[in-house]
């Protein structure tokens, strides 16, 4: 059950990016000939229009067919009027950038939804001390709830874990301990952890960690969701982006690489965990999709968009044969990069 729910989440995110390409294909008047879910032998069609709607065997990707225009062959050009080709360039780059828009805007929407529904914090009370760490050393028993670091308010985990970065190396904190108010000063350790890339960085640490039975349902005004989700869009976007130049630059070994399968397996799982943990990561997955469509890869949006900024810059198309040479070399480093991905997630499988 999880895996069919991972696949209708995958195929419906693939079916949001791809109606962004065709509404504004058809604002600009170009004729869709094929709107597909899924790439191999086709299992469902229905004409509509001019368009052929598609479900196909594989639901692991989709793709829009403008008229005039062709990933597999750049050379198949129309010039009718409702063709992809005759359009402006400054058109066509906006019909390339709807598909990813189209992303970003549904991870807004689903971040949007999750404050509205509510979001679980932990709150800054302690549940284990470690013995060896300075919190131990100085006092702070489990149980103690954290009101105030520095002066600083403190009501959630999280503004305590940001506090204690961002503060010098002497802490002083106001606690609640049985109904008395207690000041204890931490000094905390610098040690070396592992981030989210797997990387080896440098935090401050006292050695505490939180009571997972000590949560608080956050609801946020309209106002407030507005800037929740744009900020966890935004905040999602940069981690992809900063996980995507650690990867390219050496920093993140090629064996993190996932693939479909990954994807798969653990938007299932999250969908075993609960209907929040599944929303932030299709939010997550959705932002992840708009931002690799926008890589400057000749088979993806962003290599497309490339073409076309030549062409408002230059004034001249590029050359068809070098775009169709460069095309062919996008789609090497996409086969390359997603049996990487393939390759790795079956390894994670075996191990």
């Amino acid at each position: 059950m999880g895996i069919f729910t991972a696949l209708i989440i995958l195929s419906f995110l693939i079916f949001f990016h791809e109606l962004g390409h065709f509404s504004a294909a058809r604002f600009f008047g170009v004729q869709v000939d094929v709107f597909s879910i899924g790439f191999g032998k086709k299992i469902f069609t229905k004409k509509i229009g001019k368009t052929e709607w598609t479900i196909s065997m594989i639901p692991l990707g989709g793709y829009v067919k403008m008229k005039g225009q062709d990933d597999s062959n750049p050379n198949l050009i129309s010039y009718d009027q409702d063709s992809y080709n005759i359009k402006k360039p400054w058109e066509r780059i906006i019909i390339l950038l709807a598909g990813p828009f189209a992303n970003f805007l549904l991870a807004f929407l689903l971040y949007f939804s999750i404050s509205s529904i509510g979001i679980p914090k932990l709150l800054a009370t302690i549940g284990d001390v470690n013995k060896t760490q300075p919190a131990y050393h100085a006092g702070i028993k489990v149980g103690d709830q954290i009101l105030s670091i520095n002066g600083e308010k403190i009501i959630y985990w999280e503004d305590m874990a940001r506090t204690i970065q961002n503060n010098p190396n002497q802490l002083r904190l106001t606690i609640l301990r049985e109904n008395h108010y207690l000041d204890i000063t931490v000094v905390p350790k610098i040690q070396n952890v592992k981030n989210r890339f797997n990387e080896i960085v440098q935090r401050k640490m006292i050695g505490i960690m939180p009571d997972k039975n000590s949560t608080h349902i956050v609801h946020y005004s309209f106002n407030q969701s507005i800037n929740y989700a744009y900020t966890q869009t935004q905040q999602a976007s940069m981690l992809i982006i900063n996980g995507l130049k650690k990867l390219f630059s050496g920093l993140v070994p090629v064996e993190q690489l996932g693939g479909v399968v990954s994807i798969v397996d653990v938007t299932a799982q999250a969908s075993k965990v609960g209907l929040l943990t599944l929303l932030f990561f299709t939010a997550l997955i959705s932002v992840n999709l708009g931002v690799l469509n926008l890589l400057p890869i000749p088979a993806l949006d962003g290599g497309h968009i490339m073409f076309n900024l030549y062409e408002m810059i230059t004034k001249k198309k590029p050359n068809e044969e070098i775009m169709y040479k460069l095309t062919l070399l996008g789609w090497m480093i996409l086969l390359s990069m997603m049996l990487l991905g393939f390759y790795n997630d079956i390894n994670r499988l075996l191990e």
